[in-house]
């Protein structure tokens, strides 16, 4: 017997049959959008841009800007249901070929002219189309085609050549629902995230006092008194360390940190080429700068300039002075009330405004000498305060991993249930 070669790797039970290989312009047809003059913009007709399409697979009807558009323009570039449109023109080339499903008629709808639409005719499933122009092999052909110029561009031409293969009704039906099921799993993931995040916002501005406050808008229960005004530099020392040339740079030893590695770790998010000094380097250094420790504060001074880091453990680590200033803590604060404080309005707003100078901002020693901080007199308040954000924001992270590994399911599976 001949082995099905066009067939997917997962597959629901009872279906067997080779898919079926089309070219777009064998499914449909297309039309390029329409060119807004700037005095049609804002006011009209709801239309269609790239921004409705960029990270989206369907087209959120509540969520469209406006545009004039007379009655034979409303009729030629309508947009109905089962229409998928394609981004046309991208700066960036992961931009172009995006698609996103129009799911209902939109009526008096117009769209861009950087978009193109593709208007089935062979009357593949709505959900399936939602999913199949993002699969690997479709995206594949897509980028090859595309032309680089000022931006990337993709044409009709191009889109009508576009092979994508495709299984009976009731196969597509299955796969369109269940990635659909897959997309609101992720849909409600985010919206839990980006709620905690937002809690997070809200409780730094009601946990700490706001300017020209002495006492925060929310407090934990038993604690009082107004909170103290004082400048980190005379509370602590504020400094860097003795300078390491790019020369001594190795490729393994002891983690040498630059502001965008910091910056890269409050995202936890990989740094993609660490650098080491050697543990010699290190013991010459510290001889003379002194060793991090832990409650120690790194704050990044150029770059995204303002970013705090928490020394929570003796591992040695060595970073870049000028690039990074060091609060020597000395257990003067709660560690965890200092580097949380970094992330207050008071102490951001005092950064913005003492590193807005020139063209590139800086946040320097000095300035960090001069940074305000509003302190509870009492040591447990700053704990219970450090402990609840940093509560919070294990719970963001565990919340946002569960949403990556959705996002991981659902493009394996891409891979996999598709051709």
């Amino acid at each position: 017997m001949k082995k099905n070669k066009n067939v997917p790797k997962i597959r629901f039970d009872g279906f067997e049959d080779e898919w079926k290989i089309y070219s777009l312009q064998e499914l449909g047809n297309f039309k390029n959008g329409m060119n807004f003059s700037k005095d049609a913009m804002g006011i009209g007709f709801p239309f269609v841009n790239l921004q409705n399409i960029f990270g989206k697979n369907i087209i959120d009807a509540e969520n469209l800007d406006k545009a004039l558009a007379s009655n034979q323009q409303l009729k030629d570039y309508s947009l109905n249901k089962g229409d998928v449109l394609f981004v046309r023109s991208s700066v960036k080339l992961e931009g172009v070929g995006e698609a996103a499903l129009v799911s209902d008629n939109l009526k008096d709808t117009t769209y861009s002219g950087f978009i193109i639409r593709f208007r089935d005719i062979y009357g593949m499933e709505n959900n399936f189309k939602r999913f199949v122009f993002s699969t690997k092999p479709v995206r594949k052909q897509i980028i090859s085609q595309s032309t680089n110029s000022a931006n990337k561009n993709i044409s009709q031409s191009v889109l009508e050549k576009i092979k994508v293969s495709i299984p009976e009704k009731n196969e597509q039906q299955k796969i369109g629902n269940y990635f659909a099921n897959i997309d609101n799993l992720i849909s409600l993931q985010k919206q839990k995230y980006e709620k905690l995040l937002d809690v997070k916002k809200a409780m730094l501005n009601k946990l700490f006092p706001r300017e020209g406050e002495a006492t925060p808008e929310i407090r934990f229960n038993g604690f009082s008194g107004e909170w103290e005004e004082n400048v980190l530099g005379k509370i602590m020392e504020v400094t860097s360390v003795k300078r390491i040339h790019q020369k001594d740079w190795v490729k393994s030893g002891i983690p040498f940190l630059r502001a965008r590695d910091i910056v890269a770790r409050s995202k936890n998010i990989s740094i993609n080429d660490p650098i080491f000094i050697t543990e010699d380097k290190y013991i010459e250094c510290i001889s003379i700068s002194g060793r991090v420790k832990v409650g120690d504060l790194l704050v990044t001074g150029v770059g995204t300039i303002g970013v705090p880091m928490l020394i929570q453990n003796s591992q040695p680590i060595y970073f870049k002075d000028g690039n990074v200033i060091w609060f020597k803590n000395k257990n003067n604060i709660d560690p965890k009330f200092l580097f949380y404080s970094f992330y207050g309005n008071l102490i951001q707003k005092y950064i913005k405004i003492s590193s807005g100078i020139g063209t590139v901002g800086t946040y320097t020693i000095e300035s960090g000498k001069q940074t305000p901080i509003k302190i509870p007199s009492s040591r447990d308040e700053q704990k219970a305060i450090g402990d609840y954000f940093s509560k919070l924001d294990k719970l963001i992270e565990l919340n946002k991993e569960k949403l990556e590994k959705l996002k991981n399911v659902k493009s394996s599976l891409l891979d996999n249930m598709f051709v």
